[in-house]
Order: C-alpha cells, then sequence, then structure tokens
C-alpha cells in the first residue's frame, strides 16, 4: 500500500512495518517461495503500490490470476484478519486501470512487432544460428536495406533469405561465400518459429512500448497485463517476445540516473519456467538488461519457487527479497534453503533458515534496501492484503475492458502492407515470365531449325534423284542423236545423188538452150 504522507510502500507488518522505498525500487526485487505459500498476494500487493504512486505496471500473467485486478476486491474472513491484525486504517477495495494484451489476439490486445525492430543480432541469437548463419542472416538484411525492401513479418524474411541463396552465385563476390546448407538451415529454424505462431507476432502495426507508460485520470499507472498461459506452452515465441520487449525497452528509454521513483515496473510471474530450457540468448538479455537498467528508472521484479531457480547473475542485481516459505525434503532442497538463508542480513532475534520453513502462508521474511541502499536486517512479517479482486476476471469483464479501451482501434486490425515478399514475388514472376519466353523462343528456334534440316534434307534429296534423272536422258539423247545423224546421212546422200542428176539434166537443158539461142 503506498502511502502519499511518507512517500513510501508499506508492504508488511512484523514487529515493525516494513517499508519499501521508491527510489530504491529500481534496484529490482524477487519474490519466492513454494506452491500455495502467498507469492501472487505480495505480488498484487506491490503491483497495486506502484500504479497508486504514479508508476505504470508489466505483468506477465502465466496462471490467469492476475486479471482481477481490474475489479473491486471482496472482503474475506482471511483479508479482515489481516486488516484487523496490522491495525490498517481506511483500507478501500477498488479496482485499478488495466489494459490486456494478447499475443494471440483473444484475451488482450494483440501484440506484434517487425522483423527489422526485431534485427539480424537478435534474430540469429534467439534462433540459435552458428556464425556462417548468422553472416546469411546479416547479408539478407542489409540487401533488404540497399534495395529499399521492408522487412515486416515471417514471409518477408524467408523470402529474402531464399532470394540470397537463389541468387548465391551472384552474390558472391560482393557478400562472401553463401552456402545452400547454411541458408537451408536458416529456413528450418524460421519454420519452427512459424509454427508457434510466428506468423501472428511479426506484424504491423507494432506495438509501440510507450502505450504500456500511461496513466488513468487519478494519475494511476496503468497495469498493461500480458496473457501468457498459451504462451507459456510455445517457449521459442515466448523467449522471441521477451526479447524483444527487453531489447525495445533498453533502447527507447533515456539514461535518467537515481529518480524518486520508478517509470516502469516489471513483473515477471513463474521466472523459473521463464529461464528454464531458455533460449542462451535470452538469458543473456535478462542478465543484461538487469544489470543496465536501472540507470533507465524500471523497476524488475522475478516471482519463483526458489531464489537459486535464477542465475547468479541475476540474484546479484537484486537488493529487495520477500521469501515466502521454503520445503526442503530432499538434499537439494536443503541446500538451496541454506542459500536462500544467507541472502539476508541476519537478524538476532531467529535463525533465518528455521523460519524460512516455518513462516505460514501470507507470512514471509522481507528485506529491503534503505535509502541509502543498504539492505535492512531481515524481518519476519505479514504481506499486507491486496484491494483489487483475487478471483479471475470472466471472460465478459476482459472483453469489456479491452472494447473500452483506447487502443482498440489502434491494434486490433492486421495491416498488411507491400513488403519484401510482394517485391521479390513480383521479381520472381517476371524472372519466370522472361524464362518462359526464352523457353518459347528456344522451342521456336529449334523447331524452325528443324524445318530448315529436314528441307535442306529433302533438297538434297531432290537433288541427287535429278542429277540421277539427268543422267539418263543424256545417255538416252546421245543414243537417239547418232541414230539420227545416221539415218540423215543416207538420205542426203540420196537427196544429194538425185540432186545432182537433176543438176546435171538442167545445165545440158540450159546449155542447149543458150546454144540455140546462139545459134540462132
Amino acid at each position: 500500500m503506498y502511502i502519499k504522507d511518507t512517500h513510501k510502500v508499506w508492504l508488511a507488518t512484523g514487529t515493525e512495518r516494513v517499508y519499501l522505498t521508491p527510489s530504491m525500487a529500481n534496484r529490482h526485487g524477487l519474490i519466492a517461495g513454494a506452491t500455495g505459500t502467498g507469492k501472487t498476494v505480495t505480488l498484487k500487493v506491490l503491483a497495486e503500490s506502484f500504479s497508486d504512486m504514479g508508476v505504470p505496471v508489466f505483468l506477465a500473467d502465466i496462471k490467469g490470476d492476475l486479471s482481477g485486478m481490474c475489479q473491486v476486491g471482496e472482503e474475506t474472513k482471511h483479508i479482515r484478519r489481516s486488516i484487523d491484525n496490522m491495525s490498517i486504517e481506511n483500507f478501500e477495495y477498488t479496482s485499478y486501470p488495466v489494459r490486456f494484451f494478447d499475443v494471440y489476439g483473444k484475451l488482450g490486445h494483440p501484440v506484434r512487432t517487425t522483423i527489422s525492430e526485431m534485427g539480424p543480432e537478435l534474430l540469429s541469437r534467439l534462433l540459435g544460428l552458428n556464425d556462417t548463419q548468422s553472416g546469411i542472416m546479416r547479408i539478407a538484411f542489409r540487401i533488404a536495406d540497399e534495395r529499399g525492401l521492408l522487412l515486416i513479418d515471417l514471409k518477408d524474411l524467408r523470402s529474402m533469405i531464399q532470394y540470397v541463396g537463389d541468387n548465391a552465385k551472384d552474390l558472391k563476390t560482393t557478400y562472401g561465400n553463401i552456402a545452400p546448407q547454411s541458408v537451408g538451415a536458416i529456413q528450418r529454424s524460421l519454420l519452427a518459429l512459424e509454427d508457434e505462431g510466428g506468423t501472428i507476432f511479426f506484424g504491423e502495426p507494432a506495438l509501440e512500448l510507450y502505450d504500456w507508460m500511461q496513466f488513468d485520470e487519478n494519475g494511476r499507472g496503468v497495469m498493461n497485463i500480458l496473457e501468457c498461459q498459451e504462451l507459456f506452452q510455445h517457449p521459442l515465441l515466448y523467449g522471441t517476445f521477451l526479447l524483444w520487449m527487453l531489447s525495445e525497452l533498453y533502447e527507447m528509454l533515456p539514461e535518467a540516473g537515481d529518480l524518486d521513483k520508478p517509470k516502469l515496473a516489471f513483473f515477471f510471474d513463474e521466472a523459473h519456467l521463464l529461464f528454464k530450457d531458455a533460449p542462451k540468448a535470452l538469458i543473456e538479455k535478462v542478465e543484461q538488461v538487469v544489470r543496465l537498467i536501472r540507470s533507465k528508472g524500471v523497476s524488475v521484479w522475478f516471482i519463483t519457487q526458489n531464489p537459486s531457480d535464477l542465475p547468479d547473475s541475476v540474484l546479484s542485481q537484486i537488493g529487495n527479497r520477500v521469501q515466502h516459505a521454503l520445503r526442503a525434503y530432499t538434499p537439494n532442497d536443503q541446500k538451496a534453503l541454506r542459500a536462500a538463508a544467507n541472502s539476508f542480513r541476519k537478524n538476532p532475534d531467529f535463525d533465518t533458515e528455521e523460519a524460512l520453513q516455518a513462516v505460514g502462508v501470507g507470512e514471509a521474511l522481507v528485506s529491503v534496501l534503505d535509502e541509502d541502499g543498504v539492505p535492512s536486517i531481515v524481518q519476519r512479517a505479514n504481506i499486507l492484503p491486496p484491494r483489487s479482486s483475487m478471483k479471475a476476471a470472466d471472460p465478459a469483464v476482459i472483453a469489456s475492458v479491452i472494447a473500452s479501451s483506447p487502443l482498440v482501434n489502434k491494434y486490433a486490425a492486421v495491416t498488411d502492407r507491400r513488403s519484401a515478399y510482394e517485391e521479390l514475388e513480383e521479381i520472381r514472376e517476371d524472372e519466370a515470365e522472361e524464362e518462359q519466353e526464352r523457353l518459347e523462343l528456344e522451342a521456336e528456334r529449334k523447331a524452325l531449325e528443324k524445318e530448315r534440316k529436314e528441307l535442306e534434307a529433302r533438297q538434297r534429296k531432290a537433288a541427287a534423284a535429278s542429277r540421277t534423272y539427268s543422267s539418263s536422258r543424256s545417255s538416252s539423247s546421245r543414243s537417239c542423236s547418232t541414230s539420227t545423224r545416221r539415218k540423215k546421212s543416207a538420205l542426203e546422200k540420196a537427196i544429194d545423188s538425185t540432186a545432182n542428176t537433176i543438176g546435171r539434166e538442167l545445165g545440158k537443158k540450159i546449155v542447149r538452150g543458150l546454144f540455140d539461142t546462139f545459134l540462132k
């Protein structure tokens, strides 16, 4: 509960009240304990307190039990007993300004980002690509930038990777060797992400994280609840979302230094599941963000069953701790119990290790940073009750909250503008048409060539036949000519003989005539 007069968060009460100083909240926090020990109550009390002090909140709802924060709380005998035992005055049940988000768009505003915003480095790390494959991913992004091709969704990226593979020979001199095996490996990794819902997450309109940093009309920070029950069943997609969100958040926020209160508070429920079998890239990014995002005014809280569920690099950055009961049934449990006890500043009034096994439901060992950043001596205390509903909201109530949100029109409809996929499909279609035309022309050329050869063959055959015929005719002609000449010569001889005889007789007559004339 945020106390305006003291500007502190009244978190719990033991032998004395335990207050969380808002200026120390960005040193991050841990809420741990076995199942059923009261972790969710602590989470809600802290989230409500941040909202009351004017700090927007993000909550990853793994179990689906945080949606009730949009409704007014109801009194129960347990809550009344807590109010009376801790002498809480002016306790009022209330609802909080809540906006629901859901990557799948079923129980909240859709959460999307683009491939370009994710970038080649984060995608490569998330997909576990080796150096060679990561290099091809960078080549694809570089070519897309140089040619003005937008990478928005997964089909854009897959189309771009295919283009790089298809044109590897032409690209080799500029970008280096592009092995078909590496291209295939990237496509298989993208297919796995697509099967988990990547086609839903990558698209437009992309979520603007500034929409998470809003306030209601009373100045309370809006609680942004991400529905994760379905999302968490797809660890690759969940890791993709968290990796993008943490990276984007870190990039967009300016350095703020030490503030009176955080700009934004993050709660990761069931964090032990977050780190279990998580991609190495996600674990590294969480570690980096926890170390560096404090200076940007962000408070990060992990809710888990045992502190040992978190990497040591993350635990070392946590200054505020609320430890509910731990169970130690096995040697490993006992070892984890001792480690958890040793993380607190000892209180001489009780044994920390024994107290961790003895605290009841709603009770915890609490240590927070004072105004100088020094961890307080651990206190055994009862956590304050939340003011909003402890029950999960009905789907109808959630639908009503979503419909009344100012973001409903901004993110509801998916847009699919012209991007790399459409551009490359046109290029492929043009190339296919050109190839078809080339094949048709080649077929026509071959047909004409075949016809020409057949014609030439017919011509050669005809010429050969003509020569045979001409030779035969020539021989026959010569034979006929010889016979004719032979016959004509005999006739000519007869004619010549007759002519000669006639000539001689005629000559004699002429001579006689002439002489007769002369004689007369």
